[in-house]
């Protein structure tokens, strides 16, 4: 007999679902947690992130409001107001994370916990043994590694900073980069962002990628493409960026957004024959099974598809399969619609073009225009929409959209295709006008085919 049926290495958004729905059906559970409930995404991800990116927009809003007639409301921006008001809502969300394990009936550890054999954990000061355990432990910032890297920071830092840098060298074309691009332009600071790929945003479409390189420079972001670091030095005060052609950038931060890799160092996954690739994730099957069956992983821990929802939904049926396996609940993990909150935000679901085509003739429908809000305000601002659809099938395979209000639609976007939605299914479905989204089902026009020498 073991202390749990269950344990859960890691707070965060996937293993605390996979905690609580566990308990739920009954099973004896627990939880370590050594840095902070709800992980990543609450405390120093999406979350603060995207408090942070509404904040910058404010100020846009502020001066566009003089094209709808509002005289005056520009003003001055508080950081510290902002990371206080921040911090409250965090830590509400803390509190609510764990009132729903205690509620639950999960045993909460507040302590770091590491593999003693495949059965049991140090957790803290104490050993414990559980029949399953499941690591989701999330991901960790990457360094770059040229000396002087501790002159700069990474994202967990970012949402600390005592005051707001006047200007900023942000090093990475991800995520992260783009959208931290977004708020420091919105709040006032110079920004230079350097990545070593030719556009941002490696892996999604091409022309989206495009387009968002044209709107971040519209903004006032300093675009360097194709550079390599070389070392980062102190200047009297100044942090001084050195890249391997011989150029330097001057900043009062240089913040390093290069992604993330699995968190798993100093888990002990050897004590307990827990397989992982070179860059630390742990390898999992289609049932998210370690290379020992009782020892699952979820999440950006498995460098899978990590997306926090992504996570929630892996550790919802992780604990359904395994403690009511009679009423799973069923997922749909293609496509998966997702965004980035960069200004203005991008979101995407489904194939991409280069995608879409490798598999056979794909009709693209595409559509640029400026939204109703800044042909008053003046701000030079676009929206982009396109739409991918299999020619065989007529389904549509891909949806992209970078413009005010993306995420929000793409959501819904996102239902249609998981249902198998056609091109014909949007044709036929009324617009409300006026709207941008109304553009979904008014695109009429073939803008090209591609694949057609994939299917020769």
């Amino acid at each position: 007999m073991h202390d749990f049926d269950l344990f859960v290495i890691g707070g965060g958004s996937g293993g605390v679902r996979c905690a609580r729905m566990a308990a739920s059906h009954g099973a004896r559970v627990g939880i370590a947690e050594e840095r902070h409930w709800g992980g990543t995404c609450v405390n120093v991800g999406c979350v603060p992130k995207k408090l942070m990116v509404q904040a910058a927009e404010y100020g846009a809003w502020a001066q566009d409001a003089a094209g709808f007639g509002w005289c005056g409301l520009e003003g001055t921006h508080d950081w510290n107001a902002l990371i206080t008001a921040k911090n409250k809502e965090i830590e509400r969300l803390n509190g609510i994370y764990v009132k729903l394990l205690q509620g639950s009936g999960v045993k909460l550890f507040e302590a770091r916990a590491t593999f003693i054999d495949p059965h049991t954990l140090q957790v803290g000061d104490r050993a414990l043994s559980a029949d399953r355990i499941v690591i989701a432990t999330g991901g960790a910032p990457i360094w770059p590694t040229i000396p002087g890297t501790e002159l700069g920071i990474v994202s967990d830092n970012a949402f600390f900073l005592p005051s707001l840098p006047r200007r900023v060298v942000l090093v990475g074309g991800g995520y992260i980069a783009v959208e931290f691009a977004g708020i420091f332009r919105g709040l006032g600071a110079e920004v230079d962002l350097l990545y070593r790929q030719k556009l941002p945003l490696r892996g999604f479409d091409e022309a989206m990628r495009e387009a968002l390189a044209e709107a971040l420079t519209a903004q006032g972001v300093r675009l360097h493409p194709s550079v390599l670091l070389d070392r980062l030095e102190d200047i009297g005060g100044v942090r001084r960026l050195h890249l391997s052609d011989g150029r330097q950038f001057d900043a009062e931060t240089v913040f390093f957004a290069l992604g993330r890799d699995p968190n798993t160092a100093g888990l002990g996954l050897d004590k307990a024959a827990v397989a992982v690739a070179p860059n630390g994730a742990v390898i999992v099957d289609a049932a998210h099974a370690t290379s020992q069956p009782h020892i699952f992983a979820i999440g950006d821990v498995s460098n899978k598809l990590n997306l926090t929802p992504v996570a929630i939904a892996e550790g919802h049926a992780l604990a359904d399969r395994l403690f009511a396996p009679a009423h799973p609940r069923d997922w749909s993990f293609s496509p998966v619609p997702t965004a980035v909150f960069s200004v203005p935000p991008l979101a995407t679901c489904g194939l991409t073009e280069a995608q879409a085509a490798l598999r056979g003739p794909a009709d693209i429908y595409e559509v640029r225009f400026t939204p109703m809000r800044h042909i008053m305000s003046g701000r030079c601002r676009k929206t982009f929409m396109k739409l991918i659809v299999d020619q065989a099938s007529q389904r549509v395979v891909g949806a992209h959209m970078l413009g005010d209000d993306a995420a929000e639609m793409m959501q819904a976007i996102g239902v249609a295709m998981t249902a198998g939605a056609t091109k014909q299914d949007f044709d036929r479905t009324i617009g409300i006008h006026p709207t941008g989204a109304e553009e979904w089902v008014t695109l009429r026009t073939r803008t090209r085919t591609v694949g057609v020498q994939a299917a020769a």
